[in-house]
């Protein structure tokens, strides 16, 4: 026995939710914009003689590049403080103990 449903009325067996944005207007925007910055790299990588301060350039947009992958596709620019927090500072100091190790490594060659 079926029951007719009327124009207007919730009909569970032939029910089509309508379609949402779930935010990719912002995934598009971070998108476009990790690509102007990889093909400034680009432009920089061929036109500048290697350097330090080409290389602070690769470092400076690799880490503007990190930062919006891991706010928009990882979620991160909307969580709370503290979870950004518990990712950041250990991070921080990871690269804190590479740069010293660096440093110490280095300083083997010069005692020498």
């Amino acid at each position: 026995m079926e029951f007719p449903v009327k124009p207007g009325e919730y009909d569970a067996m032939n029910y089509i939710p309508h379609t949402e944005s779930h935010g990719t207007k912002e995934l598009w925007k971070t998108f476009w914009i990790l690509l102007g910055i990889t093909i400034f790299d680009f432009i920089i990588y061929f036109w500048l003689d290697p350097s330090g301060f080409r290389n602070f350039i690769f470092i400076f947009f690799g880490i503007v590049k990190a930062y919006y992958i891991v706010g928009a596709f990882m979620h991160l620019k909307h969580e709370k403080i503290n979870l950004a927090l518990i990712i950041l500072v250990p991070t921080i100091f990871i690269i804190g103990l590479i740069m010293g190790l660096l440093y110490e490594g280095n300083a083997i060659t010069w005692m020498k």
